[in-house]
């Protein structure tokens, strides 16, 4: 595969932009990156798609739009415990394997947003483990060390995107496998809220508890990923509606933390198994946050991990026989000696343990939910230490159970959660932190999440890339079917309009300033508050823009909703060009404040 395609940063949106500049051809880069992912010696993937099959969806792309699908060309890999109709699903247990007749709904989508399925990821054997070594077609090499554990049962997944042969993949999470391999690989894990992403056409593990899980290596594209996976299934039992507070337009990558509610458990209930680097990691990310304005409150973390044991030494177990109950009685030879272990054991509960221990749970979760209900979120460790996988061979059962210290309860309890890289131990190996809300709060822990990784310096995943705060394209020139569009207001980033243009498909080109011929004002009326730009013969300035490029398809629609005094006309920048922008009709400054001297929208609406 040539060098540097296999260095091309990932990141959805650069990947976009060069297919729309022509540096990069789509065909070609997606056969590269099959070839790479064909190549992996990492025990990455189960299976890949073929040449033949890749040309078929190629050919399905090129009648499509770059402008229509928001993950145009974009590849992703799905862990094999997900249904995608071109390659058999295993669950990590090759006497298990079936061919799929369909894709599972959430693939569906994806696929029809415009992304590219490479493959299968490798995983712990039915999704049972949160080491990535239980499987019989070999251990997930770290992507950063293979002597320890990648994490699991989602291991492939997180390796693919984290060395680089896909921008983002699909795990799942029932007791932390969608946090832990991301923690121990330097990306975004993202465990949404319980049912927002539909599990039709995903191999259960606890029916009841599995959430299908998003990696990617920033805020920004699990944000994207998920406003396309979150679709209501009624074929989905679990599935849930989102809610209008929870959307896509609630992600601000310009959220301040000041004044944010972050819980800590106490001292004595953090736990690092010995792990001092961990430890010195974790407390600095404490004095991070603080630093950055947070109000850090200690809370009595013990109900939580009450609750987190229920997982394995209560009756869900029997969730996990359940699911493969047939299979398993015909043969349990067939699964991994420490699977049947673990299995097997759940016959030995009774359905007066599984009310006793519905009892157990509702009552640890009215203490969780009156603690949570004071906070915004709350802050632990992903996992409290990294083991070698000679260590977890050794010892498969605590070991296994130590990195889910802090996961185990998520699900039990109905909280979504965020993982995010927060540095590197001595033995350079990465670490992580986690931040956890309420059922339905995904979108803040993503904004504080955006917050986190855009006031760090760590490369993505097991690259030498890092983060991109603003994505330009390659070229001055726009391409066909294009448009750019000058806002100064409500439209900015962060501010509350700023979705009618992500939703539209729009992109952030750059921040700018206009020619020194404008006068500003803030309108009368709101919320939402606007500002007026006039252009004046004399005693102008130039004020603060943004310039978001847009398909020209969707222009009407957003025009449509651009509200009297407002409308579009062409402003002039700092640099001589002219681009479309608002533009304010003049009888409106009769009434409205005069707000030039603030220079932009942002400046003036932080002091109002």
């Amino acid at each position: 595969m040539d060098k540097l395609m296999q260095q091309q940063n990932m990141n959805i949106e650069v990947l976009k932009a060069a297919y729309r500049s022509g540096e990069l051809d789509v065909k070609t880069f997606l056969k590269a990156k099959l070839a790479q992912a064909k190549s992996d010696s990492s025990h990455v993937w189960i299976s890949t798609i073929s040449e033949q099959q890749l040309d078929q969806m190629l050919t399905d792309l090129e009648s499509k739009s770059i402008d229509e699908l928001p993950l145009y060309g974009v590849p992703f890999a799905a862990k094999d415990n997900i249904d995608f109709a071109m390659l058999p699903t295993t669950a990590g247990c090759e006497a298990y394997s079936f061919q799929p007749t369909e894709s599972s709904s959430v693939v569906k989508l994806l696929i029809d947003a415009g992304a590219i399925p490479l493959g299968k990821t490798n995983l712990d054997q039915f999704a049972t483990g949160l080491v990535g070594v239980r499987s019989p077609w070999g251990a997930v090499n770290n992507s950063f060390d293979p002597e320890y554990v990648s994490g699991g049962s989602s291991s492939g997944s997180a390796v693919a995107v984290a060395t680089g042969q896909v921008s983002f993949s699909l795990g799942t999470d029932t007791a932390g496998s969608g946090r832990v391999p991301a923690a121990l690989n330097n990306i975004v894990g993202m465990k949404a809220t319980k049912g927002l992403i539909s599990c039709t056409g995903v191999v259960p593990a606890c029916k009841s508890l599995d959430c299908v899980t998003i990696f990617a290596n920033s805020t920004s594209e699990v944000n994207l990923v998920l406003d396309i996976a979150a679709e209501l299934d009624t074929d989905d039992c679990y599935s849930r509606d989102n809610l209008l507070t929870n959307s896509a337009a609630h992600y601000d990558t310009n959220k301040s933390l000041s004044g944010l509610k972050v819980g800590l458990p106490e001292a004595s209930q953090l736990s690092f198994f010995g792990d001092h680097d961990a430890q010195a990691l974790f407390e600095n990310s404490v004095e991070r946050l603080k630093a950055a304005g947070a109000e850090i409150i200690t809370i009595n973390f013990q109900p939580f991990l009450d609750a987190a044991r229920l997982l394995y030494e209560g009756p869900w177990v029997a969730e996990r026989y359940a699911a493969i109950e047939a299979f398993f009685k015909a043969d349990p030879t067939q699964c991994l000696p420490v699977i049947q272990t673990i299995v097997g054991g759940a016959t030995a509960h009774s359905a007066v343990d599984t009310f006793k221990a519905m009892y157990r749970l509702q009552a640890f979760k009215v203490q969780c939910d009156a603690i949570l209900a004071e906070l915004d979120c709350v802050l632990t460790p992903t996992a409290g230490t990294a083991y070698r996988i000679k260590e977890v061979e050794a010892d498969p059962i605590q070991l296994n159970s130590n990195l889910g210290y802090y996961t185990n309860f998520m699900n039990l309890l109905d909280y979504a959660a965020i993982a995010l890289p927060a540095g590197f131990l001595s033995s350079g190996l990465p670490f992580g932190i986690t931040l956890f809300g309420p059922a339905f709060s995904d979108r803040l822990l993503l904004s504080v999440g955006a917050q986190w990784q855009s006031s760090t310096d760590f490369t993505l995943g097991a690259s030498q890339h890092k983060l991109i705060k603003q994505v330009t394209t390659t070229s001055e020139e726009v391409a066909p079917g294009l448009v750019d569009i000058a806002v100064c207001g409500a439209h900015l980033s962060g501010f509350p309009l700023n979705h009618q243009l992500t939703e539209r498909g729009g992109y952030l080109v750059k921040s700018t300033k206009t020619s020194a011929d404008y006068r500003f004002y803030a309108l009368a009326g709101g919320p939402p508050f606007r500002p007026g730009l006039i252009r004046v013969a004399e005693q102008g300035a130039a004020i603060d823009i943004e310039v978001w490029r847009l398909p020209e398809n969707t222009l009407g629609s957003f025009l449509v909703g651009i509200p009297e005094p407002l409308g579009l006309g062409k402003v002039e920048l700092d640099d001589g060009s002219w681009v479309t922008s608002f533009i304010c009709e003049g009888y409106a400054i009769e009434s409205a404040k005069d707000i030039t001297e603030f220079g932009g929208w942002r400046a003036y609406m932080e002091v109002k």
